[in-house]
Parts: C-alpha cells; structure tokens; sequence
C-alpha cells in the first residue's frame, strides 16, 4: 500500500437498500466491486489499482436528520476520471438513471483544466466525478 493514501470511506444513509442500489450503479461504473468480507450489515465496494486498495462502505443512519454539506463532517467526495470526455459520457449515465446532478459538466478554475460534473446521492451526499490534467499519467 501507497503510505498516506486513504484506506477506507465510511458514509452514513438513511436507507441502505436504495443507497446500495445507488452506489452498486455509480461505483460499479468507476470500477468498484461489491464485497462481502466485512462482518456486519456494512455494504461495502472496494477499488484496487496498482499498489493502492481504497473501499467505500455504507452505515445504516441511527438518527434521522439531513444531510447537510455546511455542517460538520462531510462536505462531498471527488473522484477522478480519466479525461473530459469521460466526465461528460458519466453525465450522460448520470442522467439516464435519473440521478440528481447538481451541475452539469464544466471546467473550473481551481486548477488549470479541473473539469467536473457534480451530482448527489440519495441522502443529498454531493459527489464529482473530475478530469484533471496535472494527474494525467498519459499527458505527461
């Protein structure tokens, strides 16, 4: 493993069955594989590439109250795509499952070609999906 890489993401829903539906889709299609190795009743996907494993597991929610992005704790979660074009054919996915996307593609001036779509999961989870040439391994 790739020392400093994050290891594991836990998030909080409210109903697991249609968030594991809303991420079997959406992380399936970034590569994810569904698992079962983890005790419990945690939904988990795990991504593995080269020397790096991340996995994205899901809680069942113990107080009802909404998701919020300016309160303490998450604010959305990025993850990066292989090109513009990628992004854009996601939107499309996005959009053909009828996923809330909160803004379309377009780039951004945080760094020099950041181009993102922007969408949110059924609890209000803001996620990207982001294309950013810096870490381009082929445009180097």
């Amino acid at each position: 493993m790739q020392r400093g890489f994050i290891n594991h993401l836990d998030l909080t829903v409210s109903d697991l069955a249609v968030s594991c539906a809303f991420y079997d889709k959406v992380l399936g299609r970034l590569g994810y594989k569904r698992t079962s190795e983890y005790e419990g009743e945690v939904p988990c996907w795990v991504l593995s590439r080269s020397r790096s494993t991340i996995s994205i597991g899901l809680h069942k929610a113990k107080v009802s109250t909404a998701h919020s992005r300016y309160s303490v704790g998450l604010h959305h979660l990025a993850f990066h795509l292989a090109s513009r074009a990628d992004v854009d054919r996601f939107h499309e996915f996005l959009r053909s499952e009828g996923i809330a996307v909160l803004d379309a593609p377009a780039e951004y001036d945080y760094t020099p070609g950041y181009y993102a779509v922007f969408f949110a999961d059924p609890d209000g989870i803001k996620l990207e999906l982001v294309y950013e040439p810096r870490f381009d391994q082929t445009a180097v």
